[in-house]
């Protein structure tokens, strides 16, 4: 499955196409996330929508230390 066909869910083959810039702002949205964090995750974990997805979530959970 991809976001783009269902808007729903992530399947584990799916992955993130940067070199589509509709396909990156579906991802963006579905995530909840700028595009640049998008692709910024993509740098950092690699294509697959699973990886983009946890790494999104760990770095919105990150908080300041006051």
């Amino acid at each position: 499955m991809s976001v783009h066909k269902t808007g729903t869910a992530i399947g584990e083959n799916d992955r993130i196409h940067l070199d589509d810039e509709w396909e990156v702002c579906a991802w963006a949205r579905y995530f909840n996330a700028s595009e640049r964090r998008v692709k910024e995750a993509v740098a950092a974990v690699g294509d697959s929508a699973m990886k983009v997805r946890e790494h999104l979530r760990g770095h919105s959970e990150e908080r300041p230390s006051a």
